[in-house]
């Protein structure tokens, strides 16, 4: 009876051993890195409440302020679509001057999109005040290069950088030029939307993160004049202060190097760079899991090779100012290099070490995390931000699937980095010719 006993005894002791050992070794694979996002959610959904109450509580004015606006496009392959894009420029329904400055790289092998442009008219009665200046680079030179050939011919005090495959609501360029009235604001960010997102699931589900971390995060972003980026597909800026910069800069994510840039007068002047949640921008996204990751191979890449190569030495507070320095560390540099990293390690580490059941219980629990975080963010920009919340409700049945579509985009993200970091893949972008980026310099 008591030798009986005394095996139930060591039975139950081992057992509670192991859990206890299970125990630790679950919290010591825990994630705590999640946390690290929570402070910085909870910051942009204040911001975005902050946006939502000043918006109620100012009464609305007519601006005054219509200086002649400048709309560069790049153009490469584009074909007809190109014709939407100048169409929707010329019903702007903004009293201003709107010049429309389509610059067609390699026009000598994209005929479709040249001709389109040369037939291209405008109705003066029907659209008073705009204009079409045209420019057609016949040996192709890169998005760049026809970015800065349509600076050097804007007569505008405003500048749009926009994409020859985008179109847009006719109140943007109304909404975006209003806040160059402050004279403090060298350039403001655009929101864009999926214009194909109806193709197939993977348009979806880059609809619904095009929502979330454009249209809805970067109100709350642009509260604590935070925005991270200003889109190439879609960004305003003020031209003196462009040139005063000297334009954008060889090699590739134009739009990011340029946001930096930018950022790095911060510390020396009190610039803010605000997101226009109403000047609204579509954009065709690829159609096929496929071709969204490999553009993803680029635009994730990109971020090594801006954060650490080339703008290593002006990641400082002197320069970028404490708030836009410490949100570029955590942002930036933790979240989109560090995280994929981290996230794959634990992920193999806990399929390596961990029983099935415990294995099971980890990623249920990062997953709801992941999951109620969606959720919030989403209720949040249909509820406060949206402009067309029924057709943004359209996209709910994609809420529970988010999570594990950015959980594959995260491990991608350690591909990407580690194609720039050995195979300096910046250099082999469709976005410009191969003597082009190798005849930047090379950081």
């Amino acid at each position: 009876m008591l030798e009986s006993t005394y095996f139930q005894l060591a039975e139950l002791t081992a057992s509670l051993g192991n859990l206890e050992g299970l125990t630790r070794l679950f919290l010591l694979l825990f994630p705590f890195f999640l946390l690290m996002e929570l402070p910085v959610n909870l910051l942009v959904l204040a911001g975005i409440f902050r946006w939502y109450i000043r918006r109620l509580s100012t009464t609305p004015s007519q601006s005054l302020y219509t200086p002649r606006v400048s709309c560069v496009i790049t153009c490469y392959s584009e074909g007809r679509d190109v014709e939407k894009t100048l169409q929707t420029l010329c019903e702007q329904l903004y009293p201003g001057h709107i010049e429309l400055i389509p610059v067609v790289d390699g026009a000598a092998a994209n005929q479709a999109t040249m001709q389109t442009v040369r037939d291209f008219r405008i109705n003066p009665e029907l659209y008073p005040g705009r204009e079409l200046r045209p420019i057609a680079k016949w040996q192709r030179g890169g998005r760049v290069s026809s970015l800065n050939a349509g600076l050097q011919q804007a007569t505008g005090e405003i500048v749009l950088a926009l994409d020859g495959d985008t179109s847009f609501d006719n109140t943007m360029v109304r909404n975006i030029v209003r806040h160059f009235e402050d004279p403090n604001v060298p350039a403001v960010s655009g929101s864009l939307r999926v214009r194909n997102v109806w193709t197939s699931l993977a348009t979806m589900l880059q609809a619904l993160e095009y929502f979330l971390s454009i249209h809805t995060s970067k109100t709350g972003m642009s509260e604590w004049n935070t925005v991270n980026n200003v889109s190439g597909a879609f960004g305003a800026f003020r031209r003196e202060f462009l040139r005063h910069i000297g334009g954008w800069d060889t090699h590739t994510a134009e739009d990011l190097d340029l946001t930096l840039r930018i950022k790095s007068y911060f510390g020396r002047q009190p610039l803010r760079i605000p997101f226009e949640p109403a000047a609204i921008g579509y954009t065709d996204v690829p159609a096929t899991f496929r071709a969204f990751f490999m553009q993803r191979l680029r635009w994730d890449g990109d971020l090594y090779f801006l954060y650490i190569r080339k703008h290593a030495d002006s990641m400082t507070p002197r320069l970028l100012g404490w708030r836009n320095f410490i949100m570029t560390l955590v942002s930036g540099l933790f979240f989109q290099l560090v995280l994929p990293f981290l996230i794959v390690g634990y992920t193999l580490a806990g399929l390596v070490v961990l029983p099935v059941e415990a294995v099971l219980l980890l990623f249920t629990i990062i997953y709801l995390v992941y999951l109620a975080t969606t959720v919030v963010f989403y209720l949040t920009g249909l509820i406060l931000v949206s402009e067309r919340p029924m057709e943004d409700l359209k996209l709910a049945p994609l809420v529970p699937v988010f999570p594990l579509f950015m959980f594959l985009l995260r491990c991608w993200g350690v591909v990407c980095t580690l194609n720039e970091m050995f195979r300096r893949g910046h250099e082999e972008t469709s976005m410009a010719p191969w003597w082009v980026l190798r005849k930047g310099k090379r950081f």
